[in-house]
């Protein structure tokens, strides 16, 4: 094949791929690597991705093929890939799957291959050689059942993550149908991608179904999707939020959309215990412990556990799955007898444990792009604006001689300088509703002082939350100060422009879940507006150019601007 100088990939050796932005194939050869790849480094001119055995893995197990990887690059390649390259991707794409968990005829689960070597290899293996029973013969293995999802996390680690096709208990059943028109008055039915993402999930009945994440952007109706999946397989369903808040916007949009009766629906939180046919719990009241303990402690150190027995569960869904705590992964590992949905904007995690959301809820079973979802209507443009301002004199020295990279990031990220830069932001979007979302209170209390604003923090009750939330649908409010408690879980649908003071250094998944509190469609049609406001040359610069590289995977681009134009501009 002739290479195209003109084609905007450059693959190397080490599996990483360098794309060039300004280049008229940009876009497309964007959409594709996404697939497959992860995005790294996201300067202005030149993206970095990175080929990894855990994004082949998702690749194989949404259904790509190897050869259609390699199809791709050799496609928008400038130059022709390493000749090893090929054969790499073929090596990892196959490991999926060439172990697969079973049940035999006698119900009992079992580790099979067709590769005598392999099993041996996964039985001397001292990670796998706890959870595994005896030796069937050459091509099977008996498996402790209790040990399913420690067995899966084993094998993920040995780097052959096994396709699980032992199935699933079918819970206990739950008559529900989805409403035609909802209870609010309005027509209601899933959307076309919303339909694709359940049966996905379900594929048919099958056993290669009932376990997955489904990636969709915030606005995007991921909670309607979890709801579809319900009334998809008509089970009894425990379902796991990040907050309280959360909690209330299930219950309220399963009353609205199903046919199911408030007795049918209960809360499990710090505030009430009711365990329904659908249950709402948050991670916080799972994640409880009785007192001091260690990182090594069992699970019976957290009594609220239980709730995962207390009921024949069909199906657990885990919202915001990107959140999931640590100890819930340890519960999560011993169910993997229930069908799992996990749902997320993105499947990132700061904690590096995305391997572990493979093997435990499952792999990728449906991602829908950002920017396909925006052109068709879906949820709001937007623009990004990073507006970049100087640390003021007086407080160089002081940066320059903190004591260490988080003390000078405060520093950066409270940099006063930002105050007038919001001034004119907040002259700028007079007749909008907006949102200034922070990480330090410190900052986001002088700010709620400055402009006369509510805040929300942590520490503000749900019921006063709630009740600031009503009040800024209604337009009764139309500015919030909001900590990280904006980063998820938050339905504000009018809300169109956000404004990042500061943020969780150099979260992804953050800058993910913010641009996602704009992203619901206007009754108007008005464009969504999200700036983040930092300081050129210091931590708070480094951080947000990897927070800003989730966003520039899924097709969104910054605009850079000096804050003296911002600063003019509206005076």
């Amino acid at each position: 094949m002739s290479y195209v100088s003109e084609n905007p990939l450059i693959v190397q050796s080490d599996r990483s791929i360098l794309l060039e932005v300004n280049n008229p194939h940009y876009e497309a050869a964007r959409d594709v690597l996404a697939g497959f790849a992860e995005l790294v480094k996201s300067p202005e001119h030149i993206h970095t991705y990175r080929i990894t055995p855990l994004s082949l893995w998702n690749a194989a197990a949404a259904g790509m093929h190897a050869d259609d990887v390699i199809a791709t690059i050799t496609r928008y390649a400038r130059f022709e890939p390493p000749p090893n390259l090929a054969d790499d991707i073929r090596d990892a794409m196959g490991r999926y799957g060439r172990l697969q968990l079973v049940r035999q005829a006698d119900a009992a689960l079992a580790l099979v291959s067709d590769d005598a070597a392999l099993l041996m290899q996964v039985w001397e293996h001292p990670r796998c050689r706890p959870f595994l029973v005896y030796q069937l013969d050459d091509r099977a293995i008996l498996v402790d059942p209790a040990a399913r999802g420690q067995l899966k996390q084993a094998l993920v680690r040995l780097g052959f993550p096994a396709e699980d096709l032992a199935g699933y208990v079918d819970g206990a059943t739950l008559p529900i149908q989805m409403r035609s028109t909802t209870l609010s008055g309005h027509a209601f039915a899933l959307r076309d991608y919303q339909r694709t993402a359940v049966e996905r999930f379900y594929a048919g009945g099958s056993s290669r179904g009932g376990s997955g994440v489904i990636v969709l952007p915030c606005g995007a109706g991921k909670t309607i999707v979890g709801i579809g999946a319900i009334v998809r397989l008509e089970v009894q369903t425990l379902i796991l939020c990040p907050n309280t808040v959360a909690v209330h916007q299930w219950i309220d949009e399963l009353l609205d959309k199903t046919t199911l009766t408030p007795d049918q629906i209960g809360e499990y939180t710090g505030e009430s215990k009711a365990i329904r046919s659908i249950t709402i719990a948050t991670y916080q009241i799972l994640t409880y412990r009785r007192g001091a303990v260690d990182d090594a402690a069992e699970a019976l150190d957290f009594p609220h556990f239980s709730l995962f027995n207390e009921r024949d569960w069909g199906l657990i869904i885990y919202d915001e799955a990107h959140l999931l705590p640590a100890p819930v992964f340890r519960v999560t590992a011993v169910i993997q007898a229930r069908r799992r949905l996990g749902l997320t904007a993105t499947l990132v995690r700061e904690d590096g444990r995305e391997s572990d959301v493979f093997a435990l809820i499952g792999p990728k079973s449906y991602d829908a792009p950002w920017r396909g979802l925006e052109q068709q209507g879906w949820i709001a443009a937007a623009s990004c604006t990073e507006v970049r301002l100087d640390l003021p004199r007086e407080l160089q020295l002081t940066y320059a001689q903190a004591d260490d990279s988080r003390a000078r990031y405060r520093i950066a990220a409270e940099n006063p300088a930002k105050l007038i830069v919001l001034d004119a932001l907040l002259q700028r979007h007079r007749d909008d509703n907006m949102l200034i979302i922070g990480q330090y209170l410190d900052q986001l209390r002088a700010i709620a002082r400055r402009i006369n604003a509510p805040l929300i923090t942590g520490k503000t009750n749900t019921a006063e939350r709630e009740r600031l939330y009503a009040a800024f649908k209604r337009s009764d409010v139309k500015l919030l100060v909001i900590s990280k408690v904006a980063n998820f879980a938050i339905d504000l649908p009018d809300a169109n422009v956000a404004i990042q003071v500061s943020g969780s250094y150099g979260s992804r998944q953050e800058e993910a879940q913010r641009l996602g509190r704009v992203l619901r469609p206007k009754a108007d049609g008005r464009p969504a507006h999200f700036y983040t406001l930092v300081t050129r040359d210091t931590r708070d610069h480094d951080f947000a150019a990897n927070r800003q590289l989730f966003l520039t995977e899924q097709g969104y681009r910054y605009t850079i601007v000096d804050a003296a134009e911002i600063v003019n501009d509206d005076q």
